[in-house]
């Protein structure tokens, strides 16, 4: 007999495989992501917080060893494209700005590059609390901020 979990379509532990979840994490209010390359093993985390009205996403990357209080300030992204802006304290040509902004230009129009993984840290990317629950770890949500973005969990064998 085949023990029965919940998990999300395209997910896996940590490690986001699709292009819809990843987005929605993205998006959903306080998202923090690190991008790697497969190819070179090049990393950089990044914050996502949405504005109190939710029209924008303030985009910020980690420049230091401190994985909480590091980092700084250098985009957003309004009306689905990433903009980077002139409060930035990150130039426009800095290698994380441009690495943020292909892999959001490919994710936003519906494409993930092979080459491209997307991880979450272990916390919720609506509320950022810490997940301990196994399907919530996979899916990068806590079970009630998953329903209130619109994702449900489903059964698989």
């Amino acid at each position: 007999m085949a023990r029965k979990k919940a998990a999300l379509k395209g997910i896996g532990p940590a490690r986001f495989e699709g292009v819809d979840v990843t987005v929605a994490f993205l998006l959903a209010g306080n998202a923090t992501v690190t991008l790697r390359s497969g190819k070179t093993g090049t990393r950089y985390t990044y914050k996502v917080r949405m504005s109190e009205d939710g029209k924008v996403h303030f985009v910020s990357v980690m420049y230091g060893a401190d994985n909480e209080a590091d980092f700084t300030y250098m985009g957003i992204i309004r009306d689905g494209e990433f903009r980077w802006t002139k409060k930035s304290r990150v130039g426009a040509d800095d290698v994380r700005v441009v690495a943020f902004a292909w892999a959001w230009g490919w994710m936003s129009s519906g494409g993930m590059p092979a080459q491209l993984e997307v991880w979450h840290e272990g916390r919720c990317g609506r509320c950022g609390r810490k997940l301990t629950v196994p399907e919530s770890i996979a899916s990068g949500f806590g079970p009630e901020c998953l329903g209130k973005v619109g994702w449900v969990a489903e059964e698989v064998e």
